[in-house]
């Protein structure tokens, strides 16, 4: 079975112990963040690719419903509160369970169960289904849309990625490039340096440990190598 990337937002502490403990029994979720704070949440959300997110309801601030919603990306969501009345409207946004405090393991452990099946199944289909057209990542405030077509090369800059595109100006946007990898069809794009992943169609020529693109020039790292070369030869 698959690892599932997850977070925890609970107002209580206490509470985000009990999820951490619980989610060390099982070695196919990862709880890799818990926040007591939505806009922290929030905030994590925008930079990083989260599969799973454990959501307390009943929060100080605001719901955990209504957070839920303002979440702009796809995820698998688990409630965890103490009040059973509002178990409708949770399932009505599709939650994949509805947890109610204390939290037993065995409960616990049904409710991981359904969320790994859930995303064996995403998995199943989106192997079936074409590859989508468009990257969508956040930056400048804004949620651009970029055509994987148009993608020349991806640079990583520290804790920012640098988008090089046919056109326009390049974007910027605050994410790891390992995470934005995962954003990235693995039919279209292969990493070739640890500072570069490239769009495979666009190779012009390989020469010297040198991997030529429309205007770029970027070196071809050893940890890669080996892969690029079997690709390329694929085509042959």
């Amino acid at each position: 079975m698959p690892t599932l990337k997850a977070i925890a937002l609970d107002d209580e502490p206490p509470a985000l112990k009990v999820l951490g403990s619980l989610c060390k029994r099982n070695s196919n979720i990862n709880l890799v963040q818990t926040f007591t704070k939505p806009s922290e949440a929030t905030s994590f959300l925008q930079n990083h690719a989260v599969d799973l997110i454990f959501l307390d309801i009943n929060m100080p601030t605001i719901s955990g419903i209504d957070f839920f919603k303002s979440i702009p990306q796809p995820i698998m969501l688990i409630f965890t509160t103490a009040f059973s009345e509002f178990a409708l409207e949770g399932f009505n946004l599709q939650a994949i369970d509805y947890l109610l405090k204390p939290i037993t393991p065995e409960r616990f452990e049904q409710a991981c169960q359904k969320a790994l099946l859930y995303y064996e199944k995403i998995l199943s289909t989106q192997e079936e289904e074409n590859i989508p057209e468009y990257l969508q990542i956040r930056a400048d405030y804004s949620l651009h849309q970029i055509a994987f077509e148009d993608i020349i090369l991806v640079e990583a800059l520290d804790d920012y990625v640098k988008i090089h595109c046919t056109t326009g100006k390049p974007i910027v946007a605050r994410m790891t490039l390992k995470n934005l990898q995962l954003k990235l069809p693995e039919k279209l794009f292969i990493r070739v340096h640890k500072s570069y992943i490239i769009s495979f169609n666009k190779i012009k020529a390989l020469r010297n440990k040198v991997v030529y693109l429309p205007n770029f020039e970027i070196p071809l790292g050893p940890t890669y190598e080996k892969v690029l070369l079997a690709r390329l030869k694929g085509l042959d």
